[in-house]
Order: C-alpha cells, then sequence, then structure tokens
C-alpha cells in the first residue's frame, strides 16, 4: 500500500495540486528508517464489499481553510497504524445532500497524526481477528471529523485511486507467487530428509510427480507476475505504448486472481507433502491462511472475473486483438523448431482463437452468458498467456531441460473455457434451484 500510494501520487502529478503531498511522496519513497512513512488504504465501510459505490457512507465537510473534516465508520482499514491513507468519502453540500453511488465518491489524502490533534479524531475501536496476515494490523477505525484533503475532481474518487490498486495487487500476486515458491522449497528438503516404506521420498515417484505439478504450476505464476510488473514498470517510466496499457488493463485483474488463487491450492497440496507434521501451528499453516486472505484482498476471483468482463465492454474487440497480436509476435520469433515445441505453439494460437471464438459468439447470440463464464474465461486467458512466458523461457538462452518440460506439461492442460452451452439461463437456473434446494427460502426459487 506504501508503494501504491507513492505510485499514485507520482502517475497524476499531484503535488502540484495538493503541496501537502510532496512531502507525502518524499517520506513514502525514503531510505531512511527515521524519515520512511507507511501508507494506508482505508475504502471498506461496514456494508462492505468491493462495491463501493453503494457502501460508502463516509461523509466530507468543507472548512473554511479549504480542508475537509471527514465522518465515517471504515470496517476494514489495512495498515491502521500508518502515517497516512488514502480515502474516499462523499461530499456534502451546503444543503447536507450528498451524491449517491460512484458519481458521488471523491479521494481524500488523511495524515493519521496531525501536530494539532495526536491522532486526527479517529478512533480504533477494535482490530480485526483475522484469518491470515496477522502481522499486518487491521482494524475499524471511527473517523469523527478527521482533518483530510481533497485529491483530484471531486467525484472522481474511484479513478483516482486505481493507480493505488493496480500496485497492491500486483505486490498481491508477487507475495502469493513466493509463497508457492517457499512450499516447495520446503517440500522439497524434507523429500530428501523423511524416509517412508524403505524410501526417502525423493525416490518415490507419485510423491515426486504431485511435487512436479506444484512446480509447474509456480513458475507459472511467478512468470505472469514479473511480467505484470515489466508492463507497470514501461508504465511508470512513461514508455508503455498503448498496446501496453491495454495488455496491462487485463493482466492486472487476471495476474491477480489467477496467481492468489493458485496460491492456495499449491500450498494446501505442499502441507499434504509433510503428513502429520504440517498440522502444527508454529510453522506451515501460516502460509495457508496468508494465502487464503490473497484471494480475498483487492478483489475475490468472481469480483476480478467481473472487471475482466468491464474491461472488454468498454474497449471491444481491440482488446483481444492486443493480446492475440502479443501472443503470436512473441511466439513467432522463437527458435520452436529447434526447442522441439512446434506441436506446443499452435495449440496457444488454437486455444487463443477459441478464447476469441467464444467472446464473439457471446455477444452476438448470448450476452448473458458472458457473466457466467467470466471466471472460466479469466482463467482461460491466463491459461494461454503464461503457455506463451513459458515457451519464451523454454526457448531463452539459459534455458534448462525442465524449462522445456514445463512449456510441455503446462500446455498440455485443457483450458478451464466450456461450450456456450454451459453457461446458458437454463444453467444458471439450475445452479439457483440445485444450490437453494432444501434450504428455508427455496419456495421463492423459480
Amino acid at each position: 500500500m506504501t508503494d501504491g500510494a507513492a505510485s499514485l501520487i507520482q502517475s497524476g502529478s499531484l503535488t502540484e495540486e495538493l503541496p501537502q503531498l510532496q512531502e507525502a511522496f518524499t517520506r513514502l519513497t525514503s531510505r531512511d528508517p527515521a524519515h520512511f512513512w507507511t501508507s494506508g488504504q482505508w475504502m471498506t465501510e461496514r456494508r462492505g464489499g468491493s462495491d463501493v459505490g453503494q457502501s460508502t457512507d463516509t461523509v466530507a465537510l468543507k472548512q473554511e481553510d479549504g480542508s475537509y473534516r471527514l465522518y465515517g465508520y471504515k470496517w476494514f482499514t489495512s495498515a491502521s497504524d500508518a502515517d497516512i491513507t488514502f480515502t474516499l468519502a462523499r461530499v456534502q453540500d451546503t444543503h447536507g445532500l450528498v451524491t449517491p453511488g460512484s458519481r458521488g465518491l471523491s479521494m481524500f489524502y488523511l495524515k493519521t497524526q496531525l501536530e494539532s490533534e495526536a491522532h486526527n479524531r479517529l478512533e480504533l475501536v477494535r482490530l480485526k481477528d483475522k484469518l491470515g496476515t496477522r502481522q499486518l494490523p487491521t482494524a475499524e477505525v471511527l473517523l469523527d471529523g478527521s482533518t483530510a484533503h481533497l485529491v483530484g475532481i471531486e467525484g472522481r474518487g474511484v479513478a483516482h485511486i486505481s493507480p493505488m490498486l493496480t500496485i497492491t495487487r500486483l505486490h498481491n500476486s508477487v507475495i502469493s507467487s513466493a509463497y508457492m515458491r517457499r512450499i516447495l522449497q520446503l517440500s522439497r528438503d524434507y523429500c530428501t530428509r523423511r524416509t517412508v516404506f524403505g524410501k526417502y521420498l525423493a525416490d518415490q515417484p507419485l510423491h515426486m510427480h504431485t511435487l512436479g505439478q506444484m512446480e509447474v504450476e509456480t513458475r507459472g505464476c511467478t512468470l505472469l507476475a514479473l511480467e505484470t510488473a515489466r508492463l507497470v514498470g514501461l508504465q511508470e517510466a512513461g514508455l508503455a505504448t498503448k498496446s501496453d496499457s491495454l495488455l496491462l488493463r487485463l493482466l492486472n485483474s487476471i495476474n491477480k486472481l489467477y496467481t492468489a488463487k493458485q496460491a492456495v491450492s499449491v500450498i494446501s497440496e505442499g502441507l499434504e507433502s509433510f503428513g502429520g507434521a504440517a498440522i502444527w501451528r508454529h510453522w506451515s499453516p501460516c502460509l495457508l491462511r496468508d494465502a487464503q486472505v490473497g484471494t480475498i484482498w483487492e478483489g475475490t476471483t468472481n469480483v476480478l472475473s467481473l472487471d475482466l468482463l468491464r474491461v472488454l465492454q468498454k474497449v471491444g474487440q481491440e482488446i483481444f486483438e492486443v493480446v492475440t497480436d502479443a501472443v503470436k509476435s512473441r511466439l513467432s520469433i522463437l527458435p520452436l523448431a529447434h526447442c522441439q515445441l512446434e506441436t506446443e505453439a499452435n495449440l496457444i494460437h488454437e486455444r487463443m482463437q477459441d478464447i476469441v471464438t467464444f467472446v464473439l459468439r457471446a455477444v452476438g447470440e448470448e450476452p448473458e452468458c458472458l457473466e457466467v463464464a467470466a471466471r472460466d474465461l479469466a482463467l482461460s486467458l491466463a491459461h494461454v498467456y503464461i503457455s506463451m512466458l513459458l515457451m519464451e523461457q523454454a526457448c531463452s538462452g539459459r534455458a534448462t531441460p525442465s524449462d522445456r518440460v514445463t512449456a510441455q506439461r503446462w500446455c498440455s492442460r485443457p483450458l478451464p473455457l466450456g461450450t456456450l452451452d454451459s453457461y446458458t439461463k437454463s444453467q444458471s437456473a439450475a445452479d439457483l434451484s440445485m444450490v437453494m434446494e432444501g434450504h428455508r427460502l427455496s419456495h421463492t426459487i423459480p
């Protein structure tokens, strides 16, 4: 969040508009512990959820000096011990009215401590007893007239805070990939020490096949996270082309949702590799708990899948052209024949075309299917893009034989995306009926 806050200030050139942000940026990027500041990101309120436009009740009252007083209750404040934070609130007009929905939200810069008021009228009501990431304090905070400053254009808060979300989602994916690598390192070491039925685990084919599947997933997720970081770097340096920016807009959500989801699966499998030793709370289970938080923070799998749909609706077919061109152009320069990966390259092209065909058919015949298919669509795009990244790795000058095996195994996996018939209204009705069968409110189901 600190990195995201610094990026937000820099990307919007906000220091000219609000001079206080210059000090904040300097401190957020300082390497001096005595000078360094941390930042929070306070958005979630009592009604919670990703729909901040409908769940934000905090109001902002303008003061004579141009600052604002915030009144509200932030139900989930990550990094509640931070020095500053960016938050959302609704500006109240002279008649005491606010604009509802997302268009009524504005972004504010808030220091948690002021010289005139020690805690800037903030009350930490209680700390959250979280499942994971317990090392990061999260609290319910009451804003009782806290001094804050409007950042950017009034009513454009969601758009203004988006650069911060780009960075926090990137960090989430890097952490998820690191968690996977950590459990694999532990499992790899353990299998050379533990003997079962007269053999080391490392000498048992089934055990190593399981670890091999985890390794393939971990390598794929790591490359996707690093590719997204590369695109963020281009954007921050002002070197991103229009295609790079569109690709980042798409990959940002896909990267976060895919790596977070797979981290839980890989770590759970990794814990099994230790048998009964894995259930002791003093070490390994914290990886699983922390990874599970990653699937929820900054957007669940479904929420980010729907975000992907919004990108498709806003940009249109051009977004698929960008992805398809990126995959084709980067595969076309690889020595595929020399690496014996021509079959895999053809498979990637076919699957990319299958995804495009599915979406175009859905838009033309049954647009409502896209919402139901959003998750499988996102996972399939991640699959294809990672396939291309693994092929690049396998054909690089530093590639090892295992890099080629990794690419081949990844490409042999089927796409999660089904046929259009799998996502029709009748299938959705069947889902609803099946899930709610026997529920006390099941009589309301048509």
